[in-house]
């Protein structure tokens, strides 16, 4: 048995091309262009490739896009000087902070500096909130893309046995709530969990989400189990790989998702939906 593989570019694709229909239609027939800005501090290589693939794929759509850039020393009070002007400005729809930030910053506080209604990301604590009572704003993109994969696999979730390994705000926790919100039973592993495998081979929907090359190995994974690998590592000989050993897993797995081309461009293509949705909701 050899797993089916999410292709999350080809859905990323498709999604897309519909998002592009609709901001074209959106600036056509109203003369709203969605705009998203994005706030880039440091030179942390692998955030300045998160960000010019953010830009690109808002171009490639019909987006507008702004990015602000600062260095690393730079003062907190400047950055959120820029936030207010950008919360202020009718023409921007959707505001990001590229995470992680340098020390001299409150995390927290820079994130909810942004206006909930702009706050694309879904990590301001009004919006965390909202998705807790199942009624969300914005939903964590990455999640949001995961909810999109197991949707285009035809995953049935009512009732289905969901383990998530990581409890991160950024994953883990939005991750459960989506689950609980379709009927799963839920369980959410960390660091602390006393026999992990005990956990994952219960799983009917897993989703590793630690940041752990190959932690979890086939052997954990329950016969026929959807697998998504929501981990992205680099190796020694520079190779991506996901949180899941995908060679042993794809063998016991009945659906998975590979790393990379999986959920990482899933979770570009519903921060555009998420800020295609705030320049819908301009004209409420």
């Amino acid at each position: 048995m050899t797993a089916k593989i999410i292709d999350g570019n080809a859905l990323a694709q498709a999604v897309r091309a519909e998002l592009a229909e609709k901001a074209a239609s959106l600036t056509a027939t109203q003369g709203i262009t969605p705009c998203l800005a994005v706030i880039l501090v440091g030179e942390n290589p692998a955030s300045q490739v998160y960000v010019r693939n953010k830009v690109s794929a808002c171009e490639k759509a019909g987006f507008r896009s702004i990015r602000e850039s600062y260095p690393a020393d730079v003062e907190p009070a400047v950055v959120l000087g820029k936030i207010a002007a950008l919360n202020a400005d009718p023409a921007v729809h959707g505001i990001l902070v590229q995470l992680p930030l340098p020390r001299q910053f409150d995390t927290d506080a820079v994130l909810d500096a942004i206006v909930p209604e702009k706050d694309v990301d879904g990590f301001h604590a009004e919006n965390v909130g909202a998705l807790m009572q199942g009624k969300p704003r914005f939903i964590p993109c990455t999640p949001y893309g995961v909810m999109k994969m197991l949707e285009s696999a035809n995953i049935p979730l009512k009732g289905a046995e969901a383990v998530i390994v990581g409890r991160s705000n950024i994953v883990g926790k939005p991750m459960a709530m989506l689950l609980l919100a379709q009927s799963c039973t839920v369980t959410v592993c960390h660091s602390r969990t006393k026999d992990l495998a005990f956990h994952t081979k219960r799983a009917d929907i897993l989703v590793a989400a630690v940041g752990q090359p190959k932690m979890i190995t086939g052997d954990m994974i329950k016969r026929g189990a959807t697998v998504i690998d929501v981990g992205i590592n680099r190796l020694p000989d520079g190779k991506l790989c996901g949180d899941v050993d995908f060679e042993s897993a794809k063998e016991v797995a009945g659906v998975i998702t590979p790393v990379p081309g999986g959920v990482g461009p899933m979770t570009i293509t519903m921060l555009l939906a998420n800020t295609l949705e705030a320049a819908e909701r301009t004209l409420k």
